[in-house]
């Protein structure tokens, strides 16, 4: 996409130096993520760059409505809800496929979240590719001017809201067998905010409490929340101490509901050209004849759990809750990174932070992800290089 950099980068590659990148990765914490971490970063062009915001800003207009809580209230009932909800999301995350329509290059909405992503290990990762290969940093992750030290203020500002950082904690479940446990790490070590799992906390009345290394039992004013219900509720092994449901005297960055109400419900509501069409299941009026061009999904499932690639029309008949799930046009997603032995795919996550008093979401940065399988995803691109998530770097 900025074939200058792409060129320099390639010149520049070795599997030595990608080998050091991850061990330099691994040394911050003696870690090594359990992701895989593509070899390279996604170079956007200023082009790409103002179609991507320009979608992202379609989607902002779209759950800036006054009527976009009554509209998503469904999806709560569908749910589960938890008291306290805030006026708007805190976090805000849209991706974006990259793809080719009538032979031009142009982002398709492929998923929305209200709910954090790797906020903390981005832009990390983002340094440690300036690390090991100089010349990038006249590029940047960063969006709406930020910089590493702006970013890093307005990240802390949006999850502590100005209680100390002793009184906020990361909330998950069993959090050194995440997946993300890496960008936990980065969060607790940047931020200073305390990694907490589900099973210890202590309830006191309307009160949350966690025990510090030192043994001191501290109160939670704020949770910066990571915990998925669909995990939680798999979860019967483990022994809660409190309940989400319960009125607690606490505030939340990234209240759950807000993951419920800004998902895959919303896409059958945005029309437009980043948009693909996408049909409720219940909604549907007929099975499409061209099955093959649609993929069917569930509207709460993270990860891509639950999503069937190649539907057949008993796939359809067999869902018997039509309103969890959409069907959905698949896109051409277009190879467009060059690597040493053909081009990759890619999606484009723009992150995006909702500060308390703001009156719209601000993007602040990105992840992508690199596929050379069918669909982005782990098991569509199992034993290959160059693919797995990074990060992408825009011109100054």
């Amino acid at each position: 996409m900025n074939p200058s950099y792409r060129k320099l980068f390639n010149e520049h590659f070795s599997t030595e130096k990608y080998e050091h990148l991850i061990d330099s990765i691994s040394a911050d914490f003696n870690y090594k993520p359990t992701f895989r971490i593509g070899e390279t970063p996604f170079f956007i062009s200023n082009e790409l760059k103002n179609q991507l915001l320009e979608g992202c800003n379609e989607v902002i207009a779209f759950i800036q409505k006054d009527d976009f809580k009554e509209l998503t209230n469904k999806a709560l009932e569908l749910n589960r809800k938890v008291p306290n909800e805030d006026s708007h999301t805190t976090f805000f995350a849209i991706d974006f496929g990259i793809c080719e329509e009538n032979g031009e290059l142009t982002p398709k909405l492929i998923e929305v979240q209200g709910f954090p992503s790797l906020f903390n290990f981005q832009n990390n990762l983002a340094q440690k590719f300036v690390d090991h290969y100089p010349f990038l940093s006249e590029l940047t992750p960063y969006l709406s001017g930020l910089n590493h030290e702006t970013y890093l203020k307005l990240i802390k500002e949006v999850i502590c809201n100005n209680y100390p950082t002793e009184n906020v904690i990361l909330l998950e479940i069993e959090p050194e067998k995440q997946n993300t446990r890496i960008d936990f790490l980065y969060c607790n070590r940047d931020l200073g905010i305390p990694v907490v799992c589900v099973t210890e906390l202590i309830q006191k009345g309307k009160k949350l409490f966690y025990t510090n290394a030192d043994g001191v039992e501290i109160e939670v004013k704020r949770i910066y929340n990571r915990v998925i219900f669909d995990e939680l509720d798999l979860r019967t092994d483990l022994q809660l101490n409190f309940d989400f449901s319960d009125d607690l005297d606490v505030e939340w960055a990234g209240h759950p509901n807000w993951f419920f109400r800004i998902s895959k419900f919303i896409l059958p509501y945005l029309k437009g050209k980043y948009f693909i069409e996408t049909t409720l299941l219940s909604e549907l009026k007929e099975i499409p004849s061209d099955l093959e061009n649609y993929v069917l999904k569930p509207l709460f499932s993270f990860s891509g759990s639950g999503v069937v690639f190649h539907v057949k029309p008993e796939d359809i008949e067999a869902v018997k809750e039509k309103d969890l799930y959409i069907l959905q046009k698949k896109v051409n997603y277009l190879p467009i990174i060059q690597s040493p032995d053909g081009k990759v795919k890619a999606e484009v996550r723009i992150l995006c932070v909702w500060p308390k008093e703001a009156s719209a979401p601000i993007p602040v940065t990105n992840l992508v992800r690199l596929s050379r399988g069918e669909m982005i995803g782990v098991k569509f691109n199992k034993d290959k290089d160059w693919v797995g998530g990074t990060v992408g770097m825009f011109e100054r």
